[in-house]
């Protein structure tokens, strides 16, 4: 559905973070006199109110009965589709879009495919990869967009002059089905792996799976990039897509800390500024993607050790008083915190654990951290007692020490004090921040705060937009 298509038609936005403002801002542009309604919590009705718009109308409850009187509502990422008001909405006819999908509808070309656009979805390390795609394919002299969940919404970037030769895009799993939907499709989509994340937005963790894999299995790109190493992944059937693997011996792939295309040697990762094995393998998967755009990768990854890593994904802040503070605040599921212990194995390290409860299961960190212990763990919120639970047992048996937080300050205080002799003390909560904090950026600025660092000097995403 192109912005076109929405012009005799009933519209409601249905959020007001930075996604829904620019979805306004895109209808607005559009036509100045449409009447809109905006659904959005009581403490954005005040900002979105100062705008003066005579044409929108401001209500803070959506429920079923008003949203089935709109046709399309453009929803916000965050707000899942599977709420029940959404549900008896959509049973009564409403379409739900989103920003994305609209932006793919607008540059879809004749045949469907958005051409030169790589996006790029997985559990985890997405925006990392998205972000280093842009990097090598600037390095290589082509100017490209770099947009969409790691920070930019897409309709911020609708009909950029002069327009990028290459789009490097950010999905969540918020987005990978709205885009599949949308009745357009990326020419490359990349996808990194597949942990369970976000079961209560999507209700299930079968159901994340599909919406995550919707992007190639439903959206049929021209070429997906998929992980050789991943089980869901490599058992993947997509007939009405190319399929090219990394993280396998005939592609892209790492033995060691050496990046290889084939049997040929390329260059030592060590040099590339991502901490843990882990980051720096999806090196192999953003070459992957530049090679499935057209583009010889080879001399492009020369240029990696010159990327700027990302704030708030094992992102090492510094030193105070013989601690060294380490904020991967983006870290939101158990196997993130496990991935991000395994950078610093074999140093002292106190992990702060714990966040908004979605249900996850902890049982698996708790057998990892019982057989390669770090020194410390500190549990805090909503979840911090679930999982405090499961992790006394270990800890009784001499493993690590155990303690247990009122909150984020309160977690990096005891995480000093169970490292007597200095260390690491890191910020992988395995967690979301919601209830605590409005982000998973706001409280990796605490945390920087707490540590006695300038958030706003650690807190930039670098190349955002179109260069």
């Amino acid at each position: 559905m192109k912005l076109s298509q929405l012009d005799p038609l009933q519209v409601a936005l249905w959020g007001w973070g930075r996604e829904g403002r620019a979805a306004y801002r895109a209808l607005r542009a559009r036509d100045a006199a449409k009447k809109l309604t905006l659904f959005c919590a009581a403490d954005e009705a005040g900002d979105a109110g100062s705008l003066g718009d005579a044409n929108l109308r401001i209500e803070t409850e959506a429920t079923g009965p008003r949203l089935s009187a709109f046709d399309v509502v453009v929803k916000s990422p965050g707000i899942s589709p599977y709420r029940p008001e959404a549900m008896v909405a959509a049973a009564n006819g409403t379409r739900f879009i989103g920003g994305t999908a609209l932006w793919f509808a607008e540059r879809a070309g004749a045949d469907g495919c958005v051409a030169n656009a790589a996006c790029v979805t997985g559990t985890k390390g997405k925006s990392t990869t998205t972000a280093l795609l842009a990097h090598l394919l600037r390095a290589g002299g082509r100017r490209t967009g770099l947009a969409g969940n790691i920070g930019l919404p897409l309709l911020e970037v609708l009909d950029p002059r002069p327009a990028p030769e290459f789009w490097a895009i950010e999905l969540s799993s918020y987005q990978t089905r709205d885009v599949a939907h949308s009745g357009a499709r990326p020419e490359v989509a990349v996808v990194l792996n597949i942990f369970p994340e976000h079961l209560d937005w999507h209700g299930g963790h079968q159901r994340y799976v599909e919406d995550k894999l919707a992007l190639v299995v439903e959206g049929k790109p021209r070429i997906a990039v998929l992980n050789a190493q991943d089980p869901f992944l490599s058992a993947l059937e997509l007939p009405h897509s190319e399929v090219r693997w990394f993280n396998r011996e005939d592609g892209w792939h790492l033995r060691g800390d050496a990046l290889y295309r084939g049997d040929a040697f390329v260059l030592d990762t060590a040099s590339v500024p991502l901490p843990g094995r882990h980051n720096r393998g999806n090196l192999c998967a953003a070459l992957a993607a530049i090679e499935a755009l057209g583009i010889d990768a080879m001399p492009l990854a020369k240029a990696a050790p010159g990327f700027r890593p990302l704030p708030h994904r094992l992102q090492s802040l510094g030193e105070r008083d013989g601690f060294v503070f380490v904020n991967d605040s983006i870290s939101t599921t158990p196997h993130a915190t496990l991935a991000a212990l395994e950078v610093f194995r074999g140093r002292p390290v106190a992990v702060l654990v714990g966040g908004h409860d979605r249900g996850l299961p902890w049982e698996d960190f708790a057998e990892a951290v019982a057989k390669n212990p770090p020194r410390a763990i500190v549990t805090m919120g909503a979840n911090g007692p679930r999982i405090h639970e499961l992790l006394a047992p270990p800890a009784a048996q001499g493993g690590f020490r155990l303690a247990a937080a009122r909150d984020l300050a309160d977690a990096v205080a005891q995480a000093k004090a169970l490292l007597p002799g200095g260390g690491v003390v890191l910020l992988s909560p395995g967690a979301p921040s919601f209830g605590a904090y409005k982000d998973y950026v706001a409280r990796g600025r605490h945390f920087a705060e707490l540590g006695g660092f300038d958030p706003d000097a650690i807190s930039s995403i670098p190349g955002l937009g179109v260069a």
